[in-house]
């Protein structure tokens, strides 16, 4: 959500934002809030006249019924009685305003950052850098199901009787490798300086509509039926809801964390064989990165944060890539955002493994998240957030590129302490 005063004073620069993005249907919303927001300027200003000239009148009142002029304090009487009903009356149709003013508010994107290109949808991302060189072997690689089913470790028709499609069972080897990675995870950011929680997997409707927007809530999350309750899409949820309606002291910023939980997503719409399996899931588990700063801060925080998942990654040696999102491919609140995608043997090409976002001060604003200078002032945060690692999704890019000819699994260094000490998988069938 942007500030009511920048748009009160930039329209057209708002209307610009908003056809960069190509949602010209909410071009009319700027006009909306503007007239909305000249009627509220309006109204307090006819309230604060009306209760000042209420206050003198009953000191009037006060005055002549002293004197004993009681004909004349019943006639100021009922204009106080009938100042009284406009000042209801007014106080009313601002509540009315200020929530008209706020649901057009919540549908107009955040001003994005003049670096992000302009583009439609994700076709016209652009590719930052690459990071190892992308390799195709000279054996075939197997669908990521086949991989997982060669060590006995997933089992899919088992989840589809227990919960329907969407969901897995992991176990064995492969179950464990998932654990591996997250744990790994964990560390590898705990060692990083972030501070490692687990939070609450549920979150209250006015945390929900203060981290996303109308749309991503209806694409993705899951409502808890009779309860003002959602189970959370991503771990960044809970977390940056945790400083809801908080003052945060300017020398505690900036605050940097990392975060484990599972994730809980609708996932609508219909998939190719690529993305079946275990790559488009209603569950699944996920280390996250959280940064609250300073606005000055939050530009360097971007370019650690999705360091950070392309280190991770080249450690396990698979090869990544960095896209910068162009501006219709942006949700709503976000202001800058790269998906970093990992090479595909099987596919020859990359995919989506995290997704690293700034939003400025959207989620601020929404929550009420501020902090206070060491001169008193005060002025909203800045929040991001960014993918450690999600697996399984993760290891199918961690598989493939692990892949021996004799269908072993090769595990990297970093990961065989989390392993018990294996260096390799070996097929069960």
């Amino acid at each position: 959500m942007i500030d009511i005063k920048f748009l009160r004073e930039n329209p057209e620069a708002v209307k610009q934002n908003i056809r960069n993005k190509f949602q010209d249907e909410k071009l009319p919303l700027v006009d909306e809030v503007i007239a909305l927001d000249k009627e509220r300027r309006e109204i307090l200003q006819e309230l604060e006249s009306l209760r000042a000239e209420k206050n003198r009148s009953a000191k009037e009142i006060g005055q002549l019924m002293k004197q004993g002029k009681k004909e004349e304090a019943e006639e100021a009487k009922k204009k106080v009685a009938a100042s009284g009903s406009r000042i209801d009356e007014l106080s009313e149709r601002s509540k009315t305003v200020d929530e008209e003013i706020k649901k057009r508010m919540m549908v107009i994107p955040q001003i994005i950052d003049p670096s992000v290109p302009i583009g439609k949808d994700d076709s016209e991302n652009v590719e930052i850098e690459r990071f190892g060189e992308p390799v195709v072997p000279d054996f075939e690689v197997p669908y990521h199901m086949d991989i997982m089913e060669s060590f006995d470790g997933i089992d899919l028709d088992s989840a589809h009787r227990v919960a329907g499609n969407g969901f897995y069972y992991l176990k064995g080897d492969i179950a464990r490798l998932h654990s591996a990675v997250l744990s790994y995870a964990r560390d590898f950011m705990i060692d990083r300086g972030f501070t490692y929680y687990i939070p609450p997997f549920m979150i209250r409707s006015n945390v929900v509509n203060g981290v996303m927007s109308f749309a991503e809530m209806d694409a993705m999350m899951y409502k808890i039926e009779g309860e003002d309750l959602y189970l959370i899409g991503t771990s960044e949820h809970s977390m940056i809801g945790k400083f809801i309606d908080q003052i945060i002291p300017e020398e505690e910023l900036p605050q940097t964390l990392t975060s484990y939980s599972p994730c809980f997503r609708k996932e609508k719409g219909a998939h190719g064989l690529e993305e079946r399996g275990v790559y488009r899931i209603h569950q699944f588990e996920k280390q996250e990165m959280i940064v609250v700063c300073k606005p000055e801060e939050s530009k360097k925080w971007y370019d650690v944060l999705w360091k950070n998942t392309v280190d991770l990654f080249r450690s396990m040696d698979i090869p990544v890539r960095t896209l910068e999102c162009c501006s219709g491919d942006l949700a709503d609140l976000k202001v800058k955002s790269c998906d970093v995608e990992a090479w595909s043997p099987r596919q020859k090409k990359y995919f989506e493994v995290g997704s690293c976002s700034n939003l400025g001060d959207a989620q601020a604003r929404r929550l009420k998240i501020r902090v206070q200078a060491k001169d008193g002032t005060k002025y909203l945060a800045n929040t991001l957030n960014n993918t450690v690692v999600a697996p399984p999704r993760m290891l199918i890019a961690f598989l493939e590129n692990n892949l021996q000819a004799d269908g072993t699994v090769r595990i990297p260094e970093v990961l065989r302490p989390y392993m018990g000490g294996k260096e390799k998988l070996v097929p069960k069938k």
